[in-house]
């Protein structure tokens, strides 16, 4: 027995190390063999998720152009709305300010003019009526007697034109009853057309108020030709706190067999919504109509939406399968086609990797590889690219830095502020030669800033203030200097020496030799995370045809005597913080130049300023 216990473990294990060998044997382990297997079960779970997605993709879309027509008949209906409402304000504006405005009460009659205005057009109006603040009827036309019973104050169109004197009011439609007619017996719908009007009774104001109905009916044959050519949604109009001026069922829910959303409605804003009303899901599309406030309501049930989806369900299935078929197909024919170049493409990185740098990339196979290995190629290209160009770069840098640490004392400058001095020493000018000595004082310390080539924007606006100091001295106030800085940006870096330049310029080729003074403006404002600082001249401009090449080695640009000069300024900007910083030149020809500087914000800290000043582009 004890002999037997022993062999069933031993059995079991040696059971267990062939079922391993054999599993191991199944695993493939072959290029080829994993490409296939993978595509293929990726195939058929791509297939399931392509069917769903056609379906539900052309589900949204079918839905989405059901949407897209209801947009643009609400918009079309309501383009039509407000025309007509604008035809009845433009008749309103005109019975006011053509007829009214003109005319004494005292001793001359509304009647005629109301009644030709009326005459022209009547196929849209029911009455015109022109009352008293009292209620006493002034003019009407077509009907000129007013009811006994028509308490006019206690109207709502009436109350409401006083309430709001600057503006037109609409009313909801309801039966005009304030007139008598011995010739027509019909009951009149209209919707009311109120304002509050000035009345000149011999020199003296009185208010009163216009009143227009317009035909009801007008409105409704527009809203009942859009629910004909719809017979698979409805369009209702309301006002803007719900209460019905149009529904295709109006009798039906005002007798209470049907029911609508009228309150959900008039507070959705333009737009589409899905709602479920009374157990029925539907989409629900609102225009406002201008002028009104009113809200024109396209109402969808969804359950139209899927009539016919059913023949769509199958066909999806179908084309899936016959495409999950050839699939299966295709993917044992691109397998073998892939696995050689991948197999080539592999060793030549491999070569690459051994520190063979000089090797090719092997490029050839299906076009998915061939890209790859052009792909790596460029790579490669570039890797040994940048190495390059990161030398050029790093020279260029310490070149055009030290260009402007040379620059920094332009001599000529200083020879004729300390020959201006000496002149206002001279002749007894002993406070602007000590204003002068301080301007350039300070204008010295901040152009060393003990070596540093990056300074806060307050320093730099400082230097450049300095130098316009002494400039106005030097050209006797011929010309004036703004200044517009917001103040979070003074907090910030800069390379120093950057405003200085421009201002220069704006001098020696803008406004030094105009006939009339000069105006020079310097705007400084921060947006999101950049920083423009503007140098604005009303001088000569710069040609247009020399524009282009002014912040470019193009000798067609004149770049003399600019101090640091423009490109010089361009260039330092773009080497500490990239490409996308820099200068920007707009100038018109006797009209001036602005030219921006753009720069990142970044907070005037020791470790941002250290950062800068050795690594390159603040990151």
């Amino acid at each position: 027995m004890f002999s037997k216990n022993n062999s069933e473990p031993h059995h079991l294990n040696t059971s267990r190390d062939y079922l391993r060998k054999y599993l191991l044997k199944l695993y493939p382990r072959t290029i080829q063999s994993i490409i296939l297997i993978s595509f293929t079960l990726v195939s058929l779970v791509c297939m399931l998720f392509l069917g769903m997605s056609m379906y539900q993709r052309f589900e949204g879309r079918s839905r989405q152009m059901m949407t897209d027509n209801s947009l643009q008949m609400l918009a079309s209906t309501t383009s039509s709305i407000e025309d007509y409402l604008r035809r009845m304000r433009r008749i309103s504006d005109a019975m006011y300010y053509d007829v009214i405005k003109d005319m004494d009460f005292e001793s001359e009659d509304l009647s005629s003019e109301m009644s030709l205005l009326y005459e022209a057009n009547k196929d849209n109006l029911v009455s015109f009526a022109l009352f008293a603040s009292n209620g006493d009827l002034i003019s009407a036309a077509p009907i000129a007697l007013k009811k006994d019973n028509a308490q006019i104050p206690e109207q709502g169109w009436f109350s409401t034109a006083f309430a709001s004197l600057e503006n037109l009011h609409f009313s909801t439609p309801h039966v005009q009853n304030l007139f008598l007619d011995e010739t027509d017996y019909r009951y009149h719908w209209v919707i009311s057309l109120s304002r509050a009007v000035e009345l000149n009774y011999g020199g003296k104001p009185r208010m009163g108020v216009l009143l227009v109905d317009m035909n009801y009916q007008t409105i409704q044959q527009m809203l009942e030709s859009v629910n004909k050519t719809n017979s698979d949604q409805y369009v209702y109009l309301i006002t803007s706190n719900g209460q019905l001026i149009y529904h295709p069922k109006a009798e039906q829910i005002s007798l209470g067999i049907h029911n609508e959303n009228f309150a959900q409605a008039a507070g959705y804003d333009d737009g589409v919504y899905e709602e479920n009303f009374e157990g029925e899901k539907r989409i629900v599309v609102v225009d406002t109509v201008s002028y009104t406030g009113w809200k024109l309501v396209s109402v969808t049930p969804i359950k139209n939406f899927y009539l016919g989806m059913q023949s769509t369900r199958y066909f999806v299935i179908l084309v899936a399968a016959l495409t999950a078929l050839a699939m299966i197909f295709m993917n044992q024919m691109v397998t073998m086609k892939v696995t050689q170049p991948l197999r080539k493409l592999n060793e030549s990185i491999k070569k690459i990797e051994a520190g063979k740098t000089d090797s090719a990339i092997y490029i050839g196979g299906t076009s998915e590889v061939e890209h790859l290995g052009k792909t790596l190629q460029r790579s490669l290209d570039e890797i040994n690219r940048l190495m390059k160009d990161i030398v050029i770069e790093q020279e260029e840098k310490r070149k055009s830095e030290l260009d402007a640490l040379q620059s920094q004392i332009n001599p000529h400058f200083l020879y004729n502020t300390l020959d201006s001095i000496v002149w206002m020493i001279e002749g007894e000018h002993y406070e602007e030669a000590v204003f002068m000595i301080t301007q350039l004082a300070s204008l010295f310390r901040v152009s060393l800033s003990k070596g540093r080539t990056i300074i806060p924007i307050e320093d730099e606006l400082r230097h450049a203030e300095n130098y316009m100091n002494i400039q106005k001295i030097r050209f006797k106030n011929a010309f004036t200097v703004d200044y517009d800085i917001a103040p979070e940006i003074k907090e910030c870096l800069t390379v120093k020496l950057i405003v200085q330049p421009l201002l220069e310029n704006a001098i020696y080729y803008g406004v030094k030799n105009m006939d009339e003074d000069g105006e020079i403006t310097v705007r400084g404002y921060k947006e999101e995370n950049d920083i423009f600082i503007e140098v604005i001249d009303n001088g000569y401009g710069i040609p247009s045809e020399k524009l282009p090449y002014i912040l470019t080695e193009d000798k067609r640009a004149s770049k003399n005597g600019s101090g640091v000069g423009l490109i010089n300024v361009h260039k330092r900007i773009q080497l500490r913080f990239g490409e996308e910083y820099g200068l920007k030149i707009e100038s018109e020809p006797d009209e001036g130049t602005k030219v921006t500087i753009h720069l990142p914000a970044i907070p005037a800290t020791e470790e941002n300023r250290e950062r800068l000043e050795k690594g390159g582009a603040y990151a």
